[in-house]
């Protein structure tokens, strides 16, 4: 094996024909000759091309739907001989087996396929066979043969071609190979996950993963660790497939804030009017309703305006410029929203550090998605948390049932806690947090700190008492004593949701019965771990 391997014959087969015929006159007037299959011989004709169908070199026409073209000899071996081994280059004299020194594949849109919901078997047409067989065999002899399975790589090979006298580096063939690996790896999952949900699979004895790469982060969560961002292909809206108009690149915990924005502020349907969330260190400081967009960011914000400093702000409804205009008041990272009006992105433009994000939609919280979080030695997989509930699904349980302006409030806030680390504790009024107590060992120690939070912030503005007087509270899992349920009286709450279930429910209950305040229990917990 030499470092540097000629071009002199390509066989180019592609689903995605972007760039091809460019790609193919580039080719042949740096001398290499075409081989190619169905349409994107026909695309390389219709172009003025030259090229000879791999049908004619493998004496067999395309058959079976086109599910027979390539898988040959005269296709495998031109790929997978050794071009210094004596023994192939015998056999491939042989048996009329020409070198193929470029292999330019893309595989059947699978995955598009099944985006646009296709039925079974139409799924099942698009998976691809002869292309990722040629990609693997072209791969393995990357000693000799350059594989390329990207569009996005064609300029890359031709730059490489004219650097090195129309020949590539063994150095470019690793880095194409791997890649090429990367893609067939990252189709058969995508064909195994889609499979094993077509027949109803939920533990299917072997699972793989995959990502495609978007960008280098400058560092993990923390300066020491090194990081990157790989995008999963869903589709998904939200931080992956939003558009940046301003602002220095995100960062790892901006991108994992952004997120847990952007999914929260969904559970609110636009539909029902505006909403905002602005969240810290991937918990919400504040999260609220309103008539207007920049009144549901006010009251999010006075619910700790000393954590919203420096957060992520997601929206439910474009951004516009009253909003905006409210936002640059302090230091914010990054605002997430459907959409941006231009005079919104103006009043931005002048706060340079601040990311602006859009997207097309909101993601919908109620989709099934699956979620995995390694572990040493392993990977937890599950579906994402899209319990719901509303009013028929509530139970009342204490002798005082809950009004239904204090009902719209408890469902906010159970709506807000299923987004909060647990233990999680939500005080919450007129549709407007005012205390958030989260993450805490203890759920009597989240109920007595978002209490206490609230009582800062209405010293701070200048309040007679806690917004938490009056307020409904939530908690993402049952009491297991009635200390907490006592605390979240103690703050004010006259209501309270929570999942029930404990074995001291009836205790719970009569302690809230003693304190003349509401309750009901959903059936359903929201741990965030």
């Amino acid at each position: 094996m030499t470092d540097l391997a000629p071009l002199r014959r390509a066989l180019l087969s592609v689903s995605d024909k972007t760039g091809l015929v460019d790609l193919a006159r580039a080719l042949t007037q740096r001398g290499v000759a075409l081989l190619s299959t169905g349409g994107s011989a026909k695309a390389l004709r219709d172009a003025g091309l030259e090229v000879r169908d791999v049908a004619d070199v493998t004496g067999f026409p395309e058959m079976m739907d086109g599910r027979v073209k390539t898988l040959h000899p005269a296709v495998h071996g031109g790929l997978l001989a050794l071009r210094d081994n004596d023994a192939h280059k015998d056999a491939m004299i042989t048996h009329g087996i020409g070198p193929i020194d470029l292999l330019v594949v893309n595989l059947y849109p699978f995955e598009q396929t099944v985006a646009k919901g296709a039925d079974y078997d139409t799924c099942i047409e698009n998976i691809d066979i002869g292309g990722p067989a040629m990609i693997r065999a072209a791969a393995k002899n990357h000693a000799f043969v350059t594989t390329v399975v990207d569009v996005e790589d064609y300029a890359a090979l031709l730059a490489e071609l004219d650097a090195n006298d129309g020949q590539t580096t063994y150095a470019f063939r690793q880095g194409l190979a791997q890649t090429a690996y990367a893609r067939t790896a990252a189709y058969d999952t995508a064909v195994s996950t889609w499979m094993a949900g077509a027949i109803g699979v939920d533990t299917p004895r072997r699972r793989s993963f995959t990502g495609t790469f978007k960008q280098v982060m400058r560092y993990g969560e923390n300066s020491h660790q090194k990081a990157a961002f790989y995008v999963d292909g869903t589709g998904r809206p939200g931080v992956a497939t939003a558009v940046q108009h301003q602002g220095k690149e995100l960062s790892y915990n901006n991108i994992n804030d952004t997120d847990a924005a952007f999914e929260l502020v969904a559970e609110f349907d636009p539909a029902d009017g505006p909403a905002v969330a602005i969240i810290k260190h991937a918990n919400p400081s504040g999260v609220a309703r309103g008539a207007t967009l920049i009144a549901a960011y006010r009251k999010a914000f006075d619910c700790d305006r000393t954590s919203a400093f420096g957060g992520i702000v997601a929206l439910n409804q474009p951004l516009d410029e009253e909003t905006a205009r409210a936002i640059v008041e302090i230091f914010t990272e990054v605002v997430i929203a459907p959409g941006a009006s231009d005079a919104a992105k103006a009043v931005f433009a002048a706060k340079k550090n601040l990311r602006l994000l859009t997207t097309d939609d909101l993601p919908d919280p109620k989709a099934k998605i699956t979620t995995y979080r390694q572990v040493a030695g392993g990977m937890l997989v599950q579906d994402k948390d899209t319990g719901y509930v509303g009013m028929d699904d509530l139970k009342v349980v204490t002798k005082v049932a809950p009004t239904d302006a204090q009902m719209a409030d408890l469902l906010f806030a159970w709506k807000v806690a299923k987004h909060v680390k647990s233990n999680a504790i939500i005080y919450a009024k007129d549709r407007a947090t005012v205390g958030v107590g989260a993450g805490q060992m203890s759920r009597l120690d989240s109920a007595l700190i978002a209490a206490q939070k609230a009582g800062r912030m209405a010293d701070a503005m200048g309040l007679a008492q806690p917004l938490t007087i009056g307020s409904a509270a939530a908690s993402d899992a049952f009491f297991p004593f009635a200390d907490g349920l006592l605390e979240v009286a103690a703050a004010g709450a006259t209501c309270v949701i929570q999942p029930g279930g404990s074995m001291r429910d009836d205790e719970v209950i009569a302690a809230a019965d003693a304190a003349g305040i509401a309750m009901v229990f959903t059936g359903m917990r929201h741990f965030r771990h």
